[in-house]
């Protein structure tokens, strides 16, 4: 979200940050979108249940007049029903090389198989899990003596470039 956010500033960038929203009100994300004075939402699903939780974020989404949802961090799977009312203007970004390495967990079975390298992909978000259409990708080694961790720093550096540039492509497609 920051690295979206940090994007943003560029004049020449063709998106700007509408809303944060988070389904965790005490997440550090939004204490800092706050000092950037960015428009921040949260609300706990714990409690309301989903649909009632979607329906409230829905909300929040259309006042905030948002054209693209970019998911960032967002541990949380959206419902069929939600993903339909923003269909193809919901992107994610996922740690694999997708379409391998679907879910959680990524860096580990990554190292677990062998794998030479690793990377990250922002894909439109689709019914199915990591599943949409793959809209980039960056390529990260998995270096000898790599621990899901070690990887997940280098990872998270490549996630920084990649989605600002991929979200910048997408809305201007």
């Amino acid at each position: 979200m920051m690295a979206l956010a940090e994007g943003s500033r560029d004049p020449a960038c063709p998106y700007e940050i509408a809303l944060v929203a988070s389904d965790k009100p005490d997440a550090p994300g939004l204490a800092w979108a706050r000092t950037e004075g960015l428009a921040v939402w949260s609300l706990s699903p714990k409690g309301i249940g989903k649909p009632a939780y979607e329906a409230a974020l829905d909300d929040a989404l259309n006042a905030a007049s948002v054209e693209t949802i970019a998911l960032a961090g967002y541990m949380r799977l959206l419902s069929d029903d939600f993903v339909e009312r923003w269909r193809g203007r919901i992107i994610n970004i996922h740690p694999s090389l997708l379409p391998k390495y679907k879910g959680l967990d990524t860096h580990a079975r990554a190292i677990e198989a062998g794998d030479l390298v690793a990377g990250c992909s922002v894909h439109i978000v689709t019914e199915e899990l990591d599943g949409g259409e793959v809209l980039g990708q960056t390529k990260v080694a998995i270096l000898p003596g790599d621990a899901p961790e070690t990887l997940n720093a280098r990872v998270l550096a490549a996630e920084h470039l990649l989605y600002p540039a991929t979200l910048s492509d997408f809305v201007t497609r």
